[in-house]
């Protein structure tokens, strides 16, 4: 197996347009090839298979996604308060829609997994494991809520998101006020 890691990321970078472009039926070792612009059979060196492909993906996904330092140290050097929870949901919508191909990327690659067991383990295990990561930051943080609290804003981003970047209800709420509301009632504030 091919080992070159920045190789490996540039064509799960190509990977991912490919997937948010075309979606999984489009996705294959030659579509990531030549988005990539290298020479045939690159990609099948470096993914095997095609659930090796899509959960290599998936951790692409969540390493391009990770917060900035920067930003989390300053929101951490606040004191917890709802109003914090609600910056650090902002936060999650903001970088999120910032890259909205890599989001439509990860709604494919959730439906695809309905469809292929191994990639729904090894996705699966991915996105379980960031769910924990945001436990653990959620009660380190000392923010209100817990478990069930992270879950459902889980739950209510991922609709907010599928909403923002696909097929729209176009309700007309501006995604600041309702990342506002979210919080507010989450926590049984009035909002």
């Amino acid at each position: 197996m091919a080992r070159n890691v920045e190789r490996r990321a540039a064509l799960a970078d190509a990977g991912l347009r490919v997937l948010a472009a075309t979606g999984a039926r489009g996705l294959t070792h030659r579509a990531v090839d030549a988005e990539a612009g290298v020479p045939v059979g690159t990609a099948s060196n470096y993914f095997r298979s095609r659930d090796a492909l899509l959960g290599a993906l998936g951790e692409r996904i969540m390493e391009r996604f990770a917060p900035d330092e920067h930003r989390l140290a300053e929101l951490a050097a606040r004191e917890p308060s709802p109003e914090l929870l609600t910056d650090y949901v902002r936060y999650i919508v903001e970088r999120t829609t910032a890259q909205p191909e890599l989001t439509r990327a990860l709604i494919e690659l959730r439906l695809e997994a309905v469809r292929r067991p191994g990639l729904a383990r090894v996705l699966g295990e991915t996105l379980r494991r960031g769910y924990r990561d945001d436990v653990a930051f959620h009660v380190a943080a000392g923010l209100p809520g817990g478990a069930f609290e992270v879950a459902l804003l889980h739950y209510a981003v991922d609709g907010l998101l599928l909403d923002l970047l696909s097929t729209s209800i176009d309700a007309g709420f501006d995604p600041d006020e309702v990342v506002s509301a979210l919080v507010s009632r989450l926590l049984g504030r009035p909002g």
